[in-house]
């Protein structure tokens, strides 16, 4: 519903700030050369980088989310995400400029009006972007281009419906009421407001003449719905429906068609979908490729240190759960002493465990003992980011003591994850490490697995953790 309006407010965003780096960039440049007019300069070359930097910069803006229906209390938060879009688009380009041969090189720019850009746009966009919102807020207020909406329905979610349609008020929706089946107001919805029955919604709906009618009944016959449709149709009035089990949804659940008809994905997994995966694919072979090229020293001399220090293979084979519940062979360090099989399937570690060799000790809680996983990852059982694998003696446990455990098994098992960035690796709560890969899944982009890639050496590399 709030598509079509969220569209035109980025569009509206987009080429306010593709001029606002403009003239960020303009006055950065006459501080620089107007103040010295010594000092030589190219103008076509400067011509070029102001448009690169302005597109450049409506690129980062778009990948770091800054364009949603923020509240204008909310100005800090929005401040702390133009200075990341800002900060990111000028190493970008820097770095592309970098390797650049002739004239167009990022020596042959001034530091300084590089400079002056980052603090000049930074305070443009920040106060530009707060006066907008403040402005289109107070011509809401004022009536303009808002639209009426009745929504039908006084259960759970008509509710959510209701609350979604409030909090997003800078797109210009009213909410005029509620149709229910009965004027009294619900206990759970104390301050829904209702403003009559559906037997009344044609002789109501000619008198408000609304724009907007959404179709939010909970569980019910739905013996109405035709009739509603009739009218809105005959009144021309865009009528929405809301499913009855949208609270089953997943937060990005998709609309296919199938030769005409709809059909909603509950669940929607986008690293599934073909394009995502053949990107993902390719980042894991390259990373995967470049760490093992890069790292092999570092192999020889951990086995090695293995080797002298207990008895025993270097590597560990032990079975894991993947993709699709499948089991594969996930490749390790050995950091325990040998022992029997069923033992290092069933049994967790635990504290000051006499199976972890000195050695082993030290690689688990840097995590160097999980480094063979990315031969795992070339051969395709595992992704550089993505839910940590468990082994099959856990998984039947937690399956039946998490509800959603198992939808981590939705994707490929991953060496770090979003889990692990923020702090739920080893003896932690199971319950929030769900919660964070169930996230991941549903959220998937490529720029969110390099950021996982980037924070991992700084927080999920050391495992406090381990034992």
């Amino acid at each position: 519903m709030l598509k079509e309006r969220n569209q035109t407010f980025k569009i509206m965003f987009i080429f306010l700030d593709f001029f606002i780096a403009l003239i960020s960039f303009s006055i950065s440049f006459l501080l620089r050369f107007l103040l010295d007019k010594k000092f030589y300069f190219q103008t076509e070359n400067y011509l070029i980088l102001a448009i690169s930097i302005s597109v450049t910069q409506v690129i980062a803006n778009l990948l770091i989310d800054l364009y949603h229906p923020r509240r204008i209390q909310a100005f800090f938060d929005e401040l702390k995400a133009i200075i990341g879009a800002v900060i990111f688009n000028l190493l970008f380009l820097l770095s592309v400029l970098f390797f650049f041969r002739g004239e167009v090189r990022a020596e042959n720019f001034s530091r300084l009006v590089i400079g002056y850009f980052l603090v000049i746009n930074i305070i443009l966009t920040s106060v530009i972007h707060l006066l907008f919102r403040i402005i289109l807020m107070k011509l809401r207020e004022k009536g303009y281009n808002l639209r009426n909406v009745i929504i039908i329905g006084t259960g759970k979610t008509a509710n959510k419906i209701s609350e979604i349609i409030l909090k997003h008020k800078i797109y210009g929706y009213k909410l005029i009421g509620h149709f229910g089946e009965t004027k009294k107001k619900t206990k759970l919805f104390p301050k829904m407001v209702l403003i009559g029955v559906i037997k009344d919604f044609e002789k109501v709906i000619k008198k408000l003449k609304p724009d907007l009618v959404i179709y939010a009944k909970d569980y019910s016959e739905h013996d109405d719905f035709k009739e509603v449709l009739d009218i809105c149709d005959f009144e021309n009035i865009e009528l929405k429906i809301v499913p009855e089990f949208v609270e089953f949804i997943a937060a990005k659940g998709r609309v296919e068609g199938l030769d005409g008809i709809p059909i909603i994905s509950i669940r929607d997994i986008p690293i599934r979908m073909g394009y995502n995966r053949f990107i993902k694919r390719s980042f894991d072979i390259f990373f995967s490729f470049l760490f093992l090229t890069i790292f092999s020293p570092l192999f020889f001399i951990i086995s090695i240190l293995i080797k002298l220090t207990s008895k025993g293979p270097i590597f560990l084979k032990q079975e894991r759960v993947g993709l699709d519940n499948k089991s594969f062979n996930m490749i390790k360090f050995r950091s325990m002493l040998v022992q029997e099989k069923s033992d290092s399937d069933t049994k967790w570690t635990k504290k000051n465990d006499p199976r972890v060799t000195k050695i082993g000790s030290f690689i688990r809680k840097t995590s160097l003992d999980e480094i063979p996983q990315f031969w795992n990852v070339l051969i395709g059982n595992m992704s550089i980011v993505g839910p940590r694998p468990e082994r099959p003696f856990f998984v039947d446990k937690f399956k039946n003591d998490y509800k959603q455990y198992m939808r981590r098994h939705s994707v490929k098992s991953g060496i770090t994850g979003y889990a692990q960035v923020n702090g739920f690796r080893g003896d932690t709560s199971i319950e929030k490490r769900i919660e964070a890969d169930i996230y991941y899944i549903e959220n998937w982009s490529l720029l969110l697995d390099i950021k996982i890639c980037l924070l991992t050496p700084f927080i999920g590399l050391i495992n406090k953790n381990a034992y």
